[in-house]
């Protein structure tokens, strides 16, 4: 007969089992931004204000806020490391905020332009996917 031991050890198992294997089977898991890994978001995925941000920025303008297009320092070290200059930033207009708000893509790259989306200003980034 199991102990009350026994059982709690089996219990804490299992337990340790499901949490392991939801953590290495759960999407965001394979996100490592330290590597360039960043989860993904499609551009059907962004909120319509992401969408039309993109589409400013796609066309070269003309944007809504003066800071727009500004260079993005990357100053958290989230996105991969690039030269200064390289990252500029553009503000998604937050529906309901009265200022910018805290939703941001972040653009950087030559003539294909690697976007990635910010919805927590600057502290989470998806890379979105064309």
């Amino acid at each position: 007969m199991a102990s009350v031991f026994d059982r709690a050890v089996f219990k804490l198992s299992a337990i340790l089992a499901f949490a392991l294997g939801v953590f290495l089977i759960a999407p965001e898991s394979h996100a490592n931004p330290a590597a360039g890994n960043f989860p993904l978001i499609s551009v059907g995925e962004l909120p319509p204000e992401a969408r039309d941000t993109l589409k400013l920025i796609q066309r070269g303008g003309p944007f809504p806020y003066s800071r727009d297009g500004v260079v993005f320092s990357n100053r958290e070290k989230i996105l991969p490391r690039e030269p200064r200059g390289y990252y500029h930033e553009y503000t998604v207009k937050t529906p309901g905020a009265k200022n910018r708000g805290a939703l941001r893509i972040v653009c950087g790259g030559g003539e294909r332009l690697t976007c990635y989306y910010s919805d927590d200003h600057y502290q989470t980034f998806r890379k979105i996917k064309e």
